[in-house]
């Protein structure tokens, strides 16, 4: 299980440096990317709310090109992060991917598979979707498909690949809070603050440090 993110092609971008990625494709999330990744991992969350504020009450955009883009991260109540956890059978090569409209912020809606009411859905087209029976798990990759791939593991199983894959989480936001103190320099904590929001983890801002 990985924590992944909808990748976009750069398409000119140049605020900071980012990595080249296939369009369309997925970028996995840990502590482990490198310089570049990182910065595509945060141009492709600040590009899924780079919205305009003219239908609500969000102050305007500010002159400055790089103010402007992060405007939305920065202050929309509620974030979106185009992806989900992608989990793989290696045995049967088999891969269970988010669907459209998935986003990272309801990656705990896992835990209600486990805990809840034990079924629950990732995205369309695909429609993937997630359900506890008993003492095992079922992954269904499509379920409009009858004859979909699925995946099944155990409650132990996909416990362990959730506290895995939230250390992966939990790692790439400390390696963005390091890249945004050399690349967005008076705004790093303030941008980390807002992944921490859209990936659901907890984030103490830095002692001496300011929202600006």
């Amino acid at each position: 299980m990985q924590p992944v993110l909808e990748a976009g092609a750069p398409n000119g971008f140049d605020l900071w440096p980012v990595a080249r990625t296939e369009p369309f494709g997925y970028l996995p999330l840990s502590g482990e990317l490198s310089s570049g990744e990182i910065g595509t991992a945060v141009m492709c969350i600040a590009r899924c709310n780079d919205i305009d504020p003219d239908l609500d009450d969000r102050p305007p955009r500010p002159a400055d090109p790089l103010g402007s883009f992060l405007h939305g991260l920065l202050t929309f109540d509620t974030l979106f992060a185009a992806g989900g956890m992608r989990v793989t059978d290696r045995s049967v090569g088999t891969t269970f991917t988010p669907g459209c409209c998935n986003g990272l912020e309801d990656w705990r809606d896992w835990h209600e598979v486990l805990h809840g009411s034990g079924r629950a859905s990732f995205g369309h087209d695909p429609d993937p979707c997630a359900e506890r029976l008993g003492d095992t798990v079922r992954l269904t990759v499509d379920a409009e498909r009858s004859d979909s791939p699925v995946i099944e593991l155990s409650v132990t199983e996909l416990h362990d690949l959730l506290r895995g894959a939230e250390r992966d989480l939990t790692g790439f936001l400390a390696a963005a809070a390091d890249w945004g103190t050399q690349y967005l320099p008076g705004r790093y904590a303030p941008v980390t603050a807002a992944l921490a929001r859209v990936l659901d983890l907890p984030f103490t801002r830095p002692s001496g440090t300011t929202a600006g």
